[in-house]
């Protein structure tokens, strides 16, 4: 392993699934994040306060913000094309209609908790009226927000989320590489029984004599225990401990937001079709869609600004990769989401919340058991 790779660790030295040996298909972007399409930048906030037993509003609090921007501050009135997909509705991802639509959205995409998630939508309008008011001078703002359970850990019906909570997200947005784990909107999610959250992972496509980025970040809150896979082993009969400990009995409540980014060139209708791609990378890690699942995932392309934008007067014109030649990309796809949803777990540790309820990381000795070699 290599000390300072963003392969292999986070900034904050988290250690991603690479850094045990895990072996991944396809060719990794620099920083293996979504942040590797250029433009796109990642930012979080991340509220953790209080321990013992629920006191509504006040707290235990395991919660927070994510904010995706997919261009610079300067250029978020100007769309991205863009399409999304549901395998199971059972959750939100505000502006989908707009995005059916015309194909495109504009504006930063925030992930957060399921009852925050209007919080967070509002925000990011008061937030571009604040850094680039022209944008809603003439016109009107749909913002996408997206969002998932944490009630398990987190006072969720306390609403501690705050427009400036939203505001510190997405200014505090970067490039280069990002946390994982319980960072942001991923702060009180579970996956699989153990702890998740927030995970990227990135794919060079190689086509013709150009090379592409696709970028992929989840916000991982699915799956049983039983069905968790580990690159086409079956290894969740196997995990039954550490199990998670509940003070006060749990639902079963889970969901999965992923967002995939590109700087290829695709047309609405495309990106449709790469969104509707990532359940597979789900199903790779053992992910099968059950009922209380909100899975729900956006695709959008960084390429066409002008077309996307809409010329009035004139006809637009687009640059895009034929569908013949689409397959090297839903690879990327894949292969991006079941390591990102891997890294999610893999940079995470313990965390007890509300009344007591604790989840615990996946292992880290049994992983380095598994690949010996790491």
């Amino acid at each position: 392993m290599t000390g300072h790779d963003p392969h292999f660790l986070t900034p904050s030295r988290k250690q991603r699934a690479r850094a045990f040996g895990i072996g991944f298909d396809g060719t990794a972007g620099e920083f293996n994040a979504i942040t590797d399409v250029p433009g796109v930048s990642v930012g979080y906030t991340t509220l953790i306060s209080g321990d013992g037993p629920l006191v509504v509003g006040k707290g235990p609090v395991r919660t927070g913000v994510t904010a995706i921007l997919p261009r610079p501050i300067a250029e978020l009135a100007t769309p991205v094309f863009a399409g999304v997909f549901s395998q199971n509705g059972n959750g939100e991802l505000t502006g989908t209609h707009i995005i059916e639509e015309t194909g495109a959205f504009n504006f930063p995409v925030t992930i957060t908790n399921t009852h925050s998630c209007g919080v967070t939508r509002d925000g990011t309008l008061r937030w571009m009226h604040k850094v680039l008011p022209a944008a809603l001078d003439t016109g009107w703002g749909l913002p996408v927000a997206a969002e998932t359970f944490d009630g398990f850990l987190n006072d969720i019906n306390g609403h501690h989320v705050s427009f400036d909570d939203v505001a510190g997200a997405l200014d505090s947005a970067a490039i280069g590489a990002i946390e994982e784990g319980s960072v942001g909107g991923g702060t009180g999610m579970i996956a699989f029984g153990f702890k998740a959250g927030s995970g990227t992972a990135s794919r060079i496509v190689a086509w013709q004599d150009s090379r592409y980025t696709v970028g992929v970040f989840v916000q991982a809150n699915f799956g049983k225990r039983r069905n968790f896979t580990l690159r086409g082993q079956r290894v969740g009969p196997d995990l039954a401990e550490p199990a998670i400990r509940e003070g006060t009995p749990r639902a079963e409540k889970g969901s999965i937001i992923a967002i995939v980014a590109t700087d290829a060139p695709f047309l609405p209708h495309q990106m449709k079709r790469l969104a509707r791609r990532v359940p597979l990378g789900i199903a790779m890690t053992g992910g099968y869609g059950y009922h209380s699942s909100g899975d729900i995932f956006l695709a959008f392309s960084t390429a066409n600004p002008e077309a996307a934008l809409g010329p009035s007067g004139r006809i637009a014109h687009a640059d895009f990769v034929a569908d013949v030649d689409i397959d090297p990309f839903f690879d990327a796809v894949v292969q991006g989401v079941e390591e990102a949803i891997l890294n999610a777990l893999v940079a995470n540790e313990d965390m007890t919340g509300r009344d007591g309820n604790f989840v615990p990381a996946l292992p880290k000795a049994w992983l380095q058991a598994k690949f010996p070699k790491g």
